[in-house]
């Protein structure tokens, strides 16, 4: 899978240095995986919740972390949407919440 975007991932990682482990080891996961359908997904990540057709949440960093991407199985494509803690997961819908952008200056 091709993930968009790992300069998203970096800027999570530096405002929250202690799950930069976890989450280099989720994208080196779904980079070398190749799913079909969001039951072969399924198959890998048992814990990941789908959400609708194309959203999936992944837990980060025992749970602490929540990850929500997007994703186009026809075209192996991981869009990364939110990131955040548990607690903010909490405060959000992750049905509807929107790309970030982050961008630095």
């Amino acid at each position: 899978m091709r993930v968009i975007a790992v300069k998203t991932l970096k800027h999570y990682w530096e405002k929250h240095p202690e799950v930069e482990g976890a989450l280099l080891s989720w994208y080196e996961e779904v980079s070398e995986a190749i799913w079909e359908t969001p039951n072969s997904l399924k198959e890998q990540f048992g814990n990941a919740s789908l959400v609708g057709s194309k959203r999936v949440i992944f837990n980060i960093h025992g749970n602490k972390y929540r990850l929500i991407v997007d994703i186009e199985f026809k075209f192996k494509i991981v869009f990364i949407v939110w990131f955040g803690t548990h607690k903010e997961y909490d405060q959000i819908d992750a049905k509807t919440v929107r790309y970030v952008k982050t961008d630095k200056k």
